[in-house]
């Protein structure tokens, strides 16, 4: 047996018995869920991507598997149909007192006249346009006022921009605008509205109209 004794000093680098054992890696192994316990500060949805964005201050947002999620409830079919008539009745009577001097009723008979034609002479078209005009201002200036016409003020609705809940603003609600009233104020007087109508009461899961659709927007309720 050999008496020979280890050299003094400290072991030399390339000696696998002098080595200290490494420390274990701090931490859980990768690919492991998170502990358990509340989220670190800063993050209130214990992820490491950014919170969605807040929807028009209703304390909520979009996320999940839930596209409604954070959203104010969608407004119901019938309130927006009252919502609409008290809107057009607003904007139709008057114009209705309007047209008279224009001679608007003069060539609409009872005995099946082309109502087309009503709309042949330069007075009509000048109405026409009168028409056009008060229907397109008077729901772009109130929707990018506050998302509110006067129908939908009683009826406690809203138009909101889908991505954020905010108004829409004035090109936007010029865009709505033009998509709802124009068709039908030029030619589809009852086809277009039963369109937008049937779009409206099928569509999931925001309940858009073609208008909605064009300018993004969809129409929320408010609290009461």
């Amino acid at each position: 047996m050999s008496t020979d004794q280890p050299p003094p000093g400290p072991p030399p680098d390339d000696d696998p018995f002098g080595k200290r054992p490494q420390e274990p890696p701090q931490g859980p192994p990768p690919g492991s869920p998170p502990p358990p316990g509340p989220p670190p500060p800063g993050n209130p949805y214990g992820s490491p991507y950014p919170p969605p964005p807040p929807y028009g201050g209703y304390g909520g947002g979009y996320g999940g598997t839930d596209p409604l999620s954070g959203m104010p409830p969608l407004a119901e079919s019938g309130r927006r149909i009252l919502a609409r008539l008290v809107d057009w009745l607003i904007i139709a009577v008057p114009l209705a007192i309007i047209g008279i001097p224009f001679d608007v009723y003069d060539r609409a008979t009872v005995d099946g006249d082309d109502f087309q034609a009503t709309w042949t002479g330069g007075g009509q078209i000048v109405f026409q346009l009168l028409t056009i005009v008060a229907f397109i201002t008077y729901d772009t200036v109130l929707t990018a006022k506050n998302g509110q016409t006067v129908g939908k003020r009683l009826m406690k609705l809203r138009v909101a921009m889908l991505n954020d809940g905010t108004t829409p603003p004035m090109s936007q609600s010029l865009l709505r605008a033009v998509v709802l009233w124009l068709p039908a104020l030029i030619c589809c007087a009852c086809l277009w509205p039963l369109l937008l109508l049937v779009l409206i009461l099928v569509d999931k899961p925001y309940k858009q109209g073609l208008h909605d659709k064009a300018a993004k927007t969809v129409v929320v309720t408010v609290p009461r």
